[in-house]
Order: C-alpha cells, then structure tokens, then sequence
C-alpha cells in the first residue's frame, strides 16, 4: 500500500522531464504498444514529454512539469477541458470572455503570463493544431494571438496530462516558449466507463447536461482502439443589471426596452459533441502501428453591447445624439443615376429635414414628416427602442494523425507519421442590421468564416550508444493554411446610405468581403538532434539543437542545455538554458477585421489591417518578424520521507514580441488608401496593426509541496501548488505600443496563483477540498485593478460498488463572484450593465453545483 501511495504522490507532484530531447513526432510519440500495456505502477512514475530517449524518472528531472491524472480533471463539475485544467495548475490562466468577438467561441487561455499561442499543445506527444479563431479582445496579454482550442479535448479520454514549465523551441518547434501541454490519451484494449452530469449554478441558471462514454476496444492480438464520445449541451447564465441608458430610455417612454438590455455571462452553447480514438497495433517485425483522431462540433451564441436608440453612431446618430440620423432614399438633384445601389431611387433634389433630440426624445413633428416620407428614413422607424446584437457560430474541430516505428537489427529506432488538422470558425451574427441598407436591411447575417489547416509530416530516429549515451535525431516538414471565408454580400456591402453617415456592413461585427477573404499559407522545415549523457548516477547532461527554415521568413537556429545533479537519493539540482522562436501564423500576417470596442466612454469601431498596406506603413507598420525568446531555469527537489518538494525559478525573455498596436485615428487619406486596396474603413473610427516592437521579461517561481497522511480511516493526500509570475515590457516603440497597453501585457492576468488541495479516501468515501487562490489583475475596459480572491471547490464521492459510483460537488462554494466594478474600477455598474470584471481569471457567475454518475465498464 505504501508503495502505491509514494507513486501516486510522484504522479502528481511536479515531475521530470528530459528537456534535452528533441522530438517532433518520435520524442512525442507514446511509448511502444508493449510498454504501454505493461504494469501501471511502472508508467505512473515516469513522464515521456521531452524525451526522445528513455522515460525519466522523477530524480532524473532537468525541467519541471506537472503531471496531472485524467481522474483530476473528471473529479470536477464543468465540462470545459481548460477550466479543470486552470482549477488544477496555477501558472494556467483563462476567464470566461463573455463579450469578446470571436474569442467567446474559442477562449484563450495563458500559461507563465505569457501569450495563448506561446505554449504548445500535444495529443499524445503529437503537435495539435492551432484554432481558427484570432483573438482580437483579449485584455492585452490574449490580444492578437492564435492558440489551439484546449476545450476540444473531453476529459474522459484523457490518461494523463503533462505540463512542461520550461521552453521547448528547440525540441518541439515554433510557439513552445512558455511551455508545452501534453494530454495523453487512454489506451486500454479492455473496459472503459460511461459518465453522466447535471451542474448548475446558485443563481438558478446556466444548466449544464454531458453525457460521456469510453470504452476500449482489442484489434485482433496485438491491438486496441480506445474511443470516447462525449455530448453536452449548456445553457447561458446572466449576471447583468440595468444598463443607466437603457433604464432613462424607459423612463422617457420607450416602450419594449429589454430588462437588462444587455446580457453579461457564460454564452450558449448547444450540439456539443466530442468523438475521439486512439489506436495502435504491433505487427510482425517488430513494426508498430499508432495514431489518432478527432472530430467535434459545437454551436456557441452570446450577446454583444446594447445599440441605444438615440445615439449609436452609424445607426441613430452621426453627432453623439443632437439628432436623428436620416436617410435619403432619393439623394442628389432631380434625375441623378443612383441605381449603383440597391435601395436608391433617382434623385429628386429634396433633401430630408433634421430630427432634433431632446431630452431623449425626437422631435415629433419632424420625426412624423419623415416617417409620412416614404423617401426619408431613419432607424427609430423599424426599430425604436434600440438592439442587442447576438453573436457566436459553429467550431468545427477535426484531426488524423497515423504513423509506424520501430527498430532496426543494428538497434536504430525509426519513426514516421503524418498528421492534418482543421479548426474551423463559421460565425453568426443576428438582431442587428447592416445600416446602409435601410429598411431592406436583413436582421440576421452569416458574416463569413476563419479555418485553420495544419498538415505535418515527421521522420524521427533515435540510437543508444550504450546505457550512458542516446542520440536522436529527425526532420518534418509542416504547412498551415489559414483562410477567410466571404460572408453573404449583405454582412459587407455599402446599400446606399453609406456616404449620408450610415455603417455599411453588420453591425457588431461586420462581414467578410470577397476583397479581404481567401486563403494564406506557408510551409517550413525542420531538422533537428539531441544527445544525452549520463556520465554516472548522480548527473544528467543533455543538449538539443534545431535548425527551422520558413518559406517568408528565413531560418532559425535554436538550442537548449541542461544538467541535473543529484546530492543524494532524492535531493538534487536541476537547470537548464535554451532559446527559442514563435512565429507569426499566417492568419496574424494576412488578416483584417473590424471588432466594436467601448473605449473612452462610447461603442467604437476599431479596425485591424495588415501590418504592411499603406495605412500601417505611414504609422511604423512593417514585414513581421518572428519572436525570439531566451529561457533559464533553476530549481531544487527533495523527498524528504513522506514530504516531496519541488522549486524552480524561471526567467523568459521575449524580444520582438508580437501583439496589435495602439489604435489610431484614420484620416480621409487613410480611408482612401484603404479602400483602394478594398478594405471599406467607412465604419472604422480607430485602427490598429500587428507589430513587433517590443520586448519583455517574465520570471517567477513554482512551488510544489505534497504528502500524505494516514488518519480518519483512510489516508489524505496534500498537495500545494504556488506560482508568482511577473512580466516587465523592457523596450518598446511608444509611438506603436502606448502606456496603456504596457499595463494590460504587465498586470492583465494574475501574478500571483496557488492552490491548496486535500484528498481524503476512506472505505467506499472520498472528500475532496481545493482551495484556490487569484491575485489582483487589470481590467483595461472596467479601468481599474480588480481585488485578489479566494475560490473554494468542495467534491464528496460514493463508491456503491465496484462499478458504481455517485459524486456532488461544488466549485466556488463561497459564491465568489469579484469585486465591483465600482468600487476597483472606474465604471459604474449600471454604465455597461455589469457589476463584476469580464476579464475574471476565476469568472463572474458564482457558485456552481453539479452531480455526476459515473459505470465503469468491464
């Protein structure tokens, strides 16, 4: 029993990896299908992320890595992947994104405090594809950038999950400079079990059903397919009140005003389905077969910011509400040709009157000559008491990845493998109104689409010289191709108001035009090797070193080294050096989009354009270049009988950081400029770019403290977990990166996280408490620093029998919902209509209960 319960607590304090090793596919494949059916207890004690040669163990560590177990992540409420995986380890950060354009359908999440598409993904060892999504709001550290989707993976099909804390570049590739997750997939041949949940919080909303299966299955003799299905469907949540706008526009005698206007929470999200397998089988000659796959879907719908019915620039109001906005529908002298457009009649030299507001309140008599005017119109018309636009779409995720290895007669082992992946974004806008046109205006729009397509190819070798000394060595070839998909003519066209004042494209989110739509993609090759030495038992050295070549830009030469020592069995040192490279995707190179920001007080648009189109060039755009980043880590174990210890400083310096710009303010030149190049800006008040032009330092410390302790009948198993990170913007262009945007990439997530976590199992009980700690953050758009908090998680679970099993729980018992936005920022609640911080690294909704039943299968 003891023994079991060391590896268990191995298992779950932060473990070693061989940061040495470099793989593509064969440093991340799985081990061999003999290995992995072999006796559990001897998997438990050992990680493979980072090491193409043999698995370390925990006293063989040179970089840090929490190594979690697939019973963590389905002993919590929530369905969300990379929820469990930000209530489990500290240095993950991702809040709910509630009003946040496209990053609502795909959140991004931050490991280290660094950007979402700083730390890599892996599926079994595998590099995963990025999503589809960019992430135009995300609080400054997000902004701009291009992650995987985490969410995509259920948590029933997950063995382990491996979080390396160190840079990886130069063993992965592009984008490990934070670090890299590895979630490794269940791969019995037999049994399997099935899962149902109900959650749903204090407040009585945001229900949540999932219904999980898994199941392994044999294939043939030497062979096994273990699949998982999983379906979910999740209703949204509202912690909204009354905005003061919309209350005064009730109190003047609007009719029909919604209560609340606007819709802060968790959004909708239905037909969410999950199907993966993982397979593989040996065959004869020592040959193996492995692989994955994927395919998901899911429909995610959410709200937007209130239009009110008196000032909404582009709409209502060209003059922040003095007037009405009206349309003449028969512009120019009497015969003038309009028919360019498609709501405009031949000009008849009349033009409309003005419409007065006063006290909220159009003037009634010009309002009703304009309204008996069938060639005057203006939007209090159709829709007099304003609009909420609601947004979202379909995520579409799918993925194959096949491969063979194995080991020739003179002991070299090969492998080969070929991976695609797609993720792919078809958005929805609806209730709001492409302006320019009118009353002919559509009130629901498909603005068009974002997909990202990955497709890899690896070679990967490995050979031991003799139990001291490895080799391994391989190449791949990679290509991804981002591509924008043209919305219906309607989300983008210029119906023939646009000239008099009105917005030309869907409001909140405006469509894709044929002009800005297509496909970008680039390819790159890699070649890499690595060495390990272990000149006696105490020290582990290892080096690895990979060339990369970008088809647009260049090559990239990086390394990493590193040593452990250990002082004695169980207590040692670990460090490591190692530099590093991101670059910019194709999709960040190549993309425009127009997103609605409040800024100073009022809704505006702002607009990003490509980094080199005139408009950027005139404000210091340029070719972007790839991210270049410097890592160093420090640390120390020790077991000390039953007290396992872990400490390890860290230091990233990234230079060329990529992120947008500060915004600014186009010019009648700007606008001419742009739309030569057939980007309509008519909408745009503000725009912004991709840049380069500045550079951070971020360095903090993870501590990791487990036990266990025998008592109450059973045994508790203790664990804290600590991280302090802090980012410091070191250089930057002020002209492209302004103060504020410094303060979102230094304080926008929090700098300090822990989590303390006890585990009680006794007879057919277990009792779980977590709790979790959330320093202080900025919210740029609530303008202010947000209060630390404390989150408590409580978990009970009922074993009927062998098979059977009951669980409740709650997270946030404490019903911890933030401070208020009046009291840590500077704006009210009723000024937006939300009293808490969107930007909430532990969310806004509250206390959330749930209960799930779990069969295993034999």
């Amino acid at each position: 029993m003891s023994k079991l319960l060391n590896i268990y607590l191995w298992r779950r304090s932060i473990v070693s990896v061989s940061v040495t090793a470099l793989s593509l596919l064969g440093l991340s494949t799985q081990p061999a299908l003999a290995l992995e059916q072999a006796d559990p207890e001897i998997i438990e004690e050992v990680v493979t992320i980072g090491t193409r040669g043999k698995p370390r163990s925990v006293a063989q560590s040179l970089a840090p890595v929490d190594v979690i177990s697939g019973d963590d992540f389905v002993n919590q409420g929530g369905i969300d992947t990379s929820d469990l995986l930000r209530n489990i380890v500290p240095s993950f950060n991702i809040n709910d994104q509630p009003i946040s354009d496209a990053a609502t359908l795909v959140r991004p999440a931050n490991l280290r405090g660094l950007a979402p598409d700083h730390t890599l993904v892996l599926v079994n060892g595998q590099r995963r594809h990025r999503s589809g999504v960019i992430t135009w709001l995300g609080n400054g550290v997000s902004t701009g950038s291009q992650g995987p989707d985490i969410s995509a993976i259920p948590s029933l099909a997950l063995r382990t999950v491996e979080v390396l804390r160190d840079g990886a570049a130069a063993q992965y590739g592009s984008d490990a400079i934070a670090g890299v997750i590895n979630f490794n997939l269940k791969n019995d041949n037999s049994g399997g079990s099935f899962e149902a949940k109900y959650g749903v919080y204090q407040e009585g909303d945001g229900d949540q059903y999932s219904y999980a299966f898994n199941k392994g299955l044999p294939i043939g003799d030497f062979g096994f397919a273990n699949v998982t299905f999983e379906w979910a469907d999740t209703d949204a949540t509202s912690r909204s009140v009354q905005r003061a706008d919309a209350a005064a526009l009730a109190n003047a005698g609007y009719q029909g005003v919604r209560n609340p206007a606007q819709i802060w929470g968790t959004p909708e999200a239905g037909d969410d389905y999950k199907a993966w397998v993982n397979f593989g089988a040996d065959f004869d000659g020592g040959i193996e077969l492995f692989g994955t796959a994927n395919h998901n879907n899911k429909d995610i719908l959410g709200g937007f910011y209130y239009r009110n019915p008196t000032n909404r620039a582009g709409v209502y109001s060209a003059d922040g509400g003095a007037t009405l906005l009206v349309g003449d529908l028969t512009p120019g002298p009497l015969g003038q040709d309009n028919s360019a457009f498609p709501i405009l009649s031949t000009g008849d030299g009349i033009s409309c009157p003005t419409v007065a507001i006063t006290g909220l309140i159009p003037d009634p008599a010009a309002l009703a000559q304009i309204t008996a005017d069938p060639n005057c119109f203006n939007f209090q018309e159709t829709i007099p008491n304003g609009f909420t636009p609601n947004f979202g779409g379909e995520i579409t995720d799918s993925s194959f990845l096949i491969g063979l290895r194995g080991e020739l007669g003179n002991g070299l082992n090969w492998s080969v493998s070929t991976y695609w992946g797609n993720n792919e974004a078809d958005f929805v806008i609806n209730n709001t109104v492409n302006a320019s046109l009118g009353a002919s205006t559509p009130r629901n729009f498909d603005p068009g689409s974002y997909e990202q397509e990955d497709l890899n190819f690896n070679a990967d070798f490995s050979y031991e010289f003799s139990t001291q000394l490895q080799l391994s060595f391989g190449a791949e070839y990679r290509k991804e191709e981002f591509t924008i998909g043209a919305g219906q003519s309607e989300s983008y066209i210029d119906g023939g108001l646009g000239s008099q004042g009105f917005s030309t494209s869907t409001n909140g989110f405006p469509g894709f035009s044929p002009q800005i739509s297509g496909s970008f993609d680039r390819s790159n090759y890699a070649l890499y090797a690595d060495l390990e030495y272990l000149p006696n038992e105490d020290l582990l050295i290892g080096g690895a070193i990979r060339y990369e070549d970008f088809e647009d830009f260049g090559t990239t030469t990086n390394f990493k080294l590193g040593a452990n020592y250990s002082l004695e069995e169980g207590i040692g040192f670990r460090a490591t050096v190692s530099t590093g490279f991101k670059a910019p995707t194709p999709g960040q190179s190549n993309t425009s989009n127009i997103s609605t920001q409040f800024t100073n007080g009022m809704l505006t648009n702002q607009g990003v354009v490509p980094s080199i189109s005139p408009a950027a060039r005139l404000r210091g755009g340029s070719e972007l270049q790839p991210e270049e980043s410097t890592n160093y880590t420090l640390g120390a174990y020790a077991s000390l009988g039953a007290l396992d210890v872990t400490m390890d400083y860290f230091f990233i310096n990234v230079d060329d950081r990529l992120n947008l710009s500060s915004n600014f303010t186009l010019t009648a030149a700007d606008l001419a400029t742009l739309l030569n190049q057939g980007i309509d800006a008519s909408d745009i008040s503000q725009f912004r770019f991709f840049t380069n032009q500045f550079e951070t330092d971020t360095s903090g410390i993870d501590v990791v403290v487990s036990t266990d302790t025998q008592w109450l009948n059973g045994v508790t198993t203790w664990q804290l977990a600590y991280n302090l990170t802090t980012t410091e913007v070191v250089d930057r262009d002020p002209a492209l990166f302004n103060n504020g945007r410094v303060r979102l990439i230094q304080d926008g997530v929090p700098g300090t996280r822990w989590n303390f976590t006890a585990n009680h199992n006794f007879e057919q009980w277990r009792i779980l408490g977590r709790i979790n700690y959330y320093g202080d953050f900025y919210d740029n758009e609530a303008g202010g620093y947000f209060d630390d908090a404390i989150i408590i998680d409580l978990e009970a679970a009922y074993n009927f029998n062998e098979q059977m099993t009951f669980t409740v729980g709650g997270r946030n018992v404490s019903d911890e919902q933030g401070c208020s936005t009046a009291s840590c920022g500077n704006t009210p609640p009723d000024a937006l209509g939300l009293p808490y911080s969107q930007f909430s690294p532990f969310g806004f909704n509250g206390a959330f209960y749930y209960g799930r039943f779990t069969y295993v299968l034999e």
